[in-house]
């Protein structure tokens, strides 16, 4: 393990999304939580961050990844911030509109 804890919040952290996707594959937990953070708010803080660093556009692939694999849209991390709120944070508009795709199939799933 390194700083960013598990093998998945590492990927996050890279923005490997072909990695992550690797390790959930193999039954990592797509709603893994390590310090203060889920895997979704990782990296929506991931690629909101980034994105204000070096100037370059917003990228949504590790979020997306996490969402295909099950990740719950709507899962708060331990301080009690959803991933929604985490795209907020950032204007991460990407992550926000695939959060409310994601929320929203949900709805009409359980109806």
């Amino acid at each position: 393990m390194s700083g960013y804890g598990t093998p998945a919040h590492q990927a996050v952290e890279q923005e490997d999304a072909e990695t992550l996707a690797r390790l959930l594959a193999e039954g990592a937990d797509p709603d893994e939580v390590f310090n203060s953070m889920t895997l979704l708010t990782h990296a929506i803080d991931t690629e909101g961050d980034g994105a204000l660093q070096t100037g370059e556009p917003l990228t949504v692939h590790t979020t997306a990844v996490l969402l295909a694999f099950g990740a719950d849209p709507e899962l708060a991390d331990p301080g009690g911030r959803t991933p929604m709120e985490q795209a907020r944070v950032y204007g991460h508009h990407l992550a926000s509109n695939l959060l409310s795709a994601h929320v929203a199939k949900r709805g009409v799933a359980g109806r």
